[in-house]
């Protein structure tokens, strides 16, 4: 079990999404390039969707281009924060519609979506598994959500991400002041508990650089990326605390900038096709000769 300092607090989540819809695409900077990345990996994929689920789809950057990658196919997006599905909707043409036959906007939660079982043939999620308490009962909807044969895309962040921030802060106060991460092993032995086949995890390290620590947190703050944990501070960290965090940084200046690691975890599985009928009689696949 996470200690209860590091838990999330939903609520506080989607009060920080809400607030950052405004100023999300100025920022997010890493995002776009993440999930540009990671739509480059659907190039090697045999799959034409007719359902594709955007989960935690932001300000809609990938529901936009997973249209475009399948135009006869109708895609949720779906996110936490209202105002984010509604930015996305609007980025695809669908500001006065939540449903259409290109794209659907739903307000949900990804520990508990609010779709059919076996509905999805493609289920992507870019960096929104990094928001939930318990990955595994995320995995567990993604799998009830996904038909047999479907496929399950995701990014997420791993444990070193901000590993700078966080030990600048180390020594500062007794709060917690980074979000935790989950280890990638750990991840894909969550996709096997899920009932996922065949998961294929693989890491890259991608670092940003900033003139101060300043400009980092503007940046985090820009994309609803704040400490949301439950052991965080209750108010406004006290003007000596960011001081310390400020000089504490500066170990870590390279070239006239500070660096801010983020460790991007990728993972790919598929729901597995059924090995019985519905009245118990054997499944054999067949493979052309």
């Amino acid at each position: 079990m996470a200690d209860t300092d590091t838990l999330i607090d939903k609520r506080s989540v989607r009060r920080s999404f809400e607030r950052a819809a405004e100023t999300y695409d100025g920022a997010a900077v890493l995002q776009r390039e993440i999930g540009s990345r990671m739509l480059s990996r659907l190039d090697y994929v045999r799959l034409q969707p007719s359902i594709v689920l955007d989960a935690g789809c932001g300000t809609g950057h990938a529901t936009q281009d997973l249209q475009q990658r399948y135009p006869a196919a109708t895609i949720c997006a779906l996110d936490l924060a209202f105002s984010m599905v509604s930015r996305a909707c609007a980025r695809s043409g669908w500001a006065r519609r939540w449903s259409g036959r290109g794209l659907r906007g739903v307000c949900g939660d990804i520990e508990s979506l609010p779709l059919r079982p076996a509905s999805v043939d493609l289920l992507w999620s870019n960096l929104a598994l990094q928001w939930v308490n318990d990955p595994l009962r995320a995995f567990g909807e993604f799998r009830r959500v996904i038909k047999p044969g479907g496929l399950l895309m995701f990014t997420t962040f791993g444990p070193d991400t901000l590993k700078e921030l966080r030990t600048a802060y180390q020594g500062t106060d007794q709060h917690t002041h980074v979000n935790r991460f989950v280890d990638l092993h750990d991840l894909g032995d969550m996709l096997v508990q899920a009932g996922f086949a065949d998961p294929v995890m693989d890491m890259e390290q991608l670092t940003l650089t900033y003139q101060d620590v300043r400009a980092l947190m503007r940046d985090l703050k820009a994309i609803g990326a704040h400490n949301v944990t439950a052991g965080r501070p209750p108010g406004m960290s006290a003007r000596a605390t960011l001081a310390a965090v400020e000089r504490n940084y500066e170990a870590w200046r390279q070239e006239g900038r500070l660096p801010a690691t983020f460790e991007v975890i990728y993972g790919h599985a598929w729901a597995p096709l059924p090995r019985k009928t519905a009245d118990g009689r054997p499944i054999i696949p067949i493979k052309a000769g």
